[in-house]
């Protein structure tokens, strides 16, 4: 599986067979330690970085190395698991309708409309490469017909792949990222097993 390693939604670093999970975004720090209830000092020490070095982060005055920000949201996440039951495998929706990157505009907008859904996944065998939505179709709907729908291939017009996290994140952390991609793949083992969309964190109040 190739993914990539991002921090505050930029690329950093290409990797091959390397499992890589997008973090939020760094901004988002403050207002997470602030709502469990932590100071900056018990995050630096769970951390295991200096307390001036959180508090730089938050002001937006450090950019932190990739491993540093994970360390810091695996410590807010394990927080927020002490007091949230619920994981990322347990929201996730299991049958996760895919497409291939050869498929055509035509056959999503079919896709979408049949399923009543408004994203789906491009795969290339295993691997996730992309996606399509319905914002993205839209746009291209616009500029072209019904019979040029068939000709273009999802390849051409899908959106960057959405973000990945592992199946034990806990639920409340995943809002966030919902909110800004539309949807989360769900990995075990290097395996995708799901598939979290807005309805989904609604499971969270059952």
């Amino acid at each position: 599986m190739q993914t990539y390693e991002l921090v505050a939604g930029s690329k950093i670093h290409r990797h091959t067979h390397i499992q890589i999970i997008m973090l939020p975004r760094l901004d988002s720090i403050k207002q997470a330690r602030t709502k469990i209830g932590v100071t900056q000092k018990q995050l630096a020490k769970m951390t295991g970085v200096s307390t001036s070095m959180i508090n730089q982060i938050e002001s937006g005055r450090s950019q932190p190395s990739y491993e540093t920000a994970k360390r810091i949201f695996d410590s807010l996440a394990t927080l927020e698991g002490r007091a949230d039951p619920n994981k990322a495998g347990d929201i996730c929706s299991k049958e996760i309708v895919k497409m291939r990157p050869t498929d055509s505009l035509h056959d999503a907008i079919h896709k979408m409309r049949k399923m009543s859904i408004s994203q789906i996944p491009i795969f290339s065998g295993s691997e996730p490469v992309g996606i399509i939505t319905e914002d993205g179709v839209v746009k291209h709907l616009a500029d072209s017909d019904e019979l040029s729908w068939k000709k273009i291939q999802l390849a051409d017009v899908m959106e960057a792949t959405p973000p990945i996290v592992d199946y034990q994140t806990p639920a409340k952390a995943l809002v966030p990222l919902v909110r800004y991609s539309k949807c989360i793949l769900v990995v075990k083992s290097r395996k995708i097993i799901g598939i979290i969309t807005a309805s989904d964190t609604l499971k969270m109040l059952e």
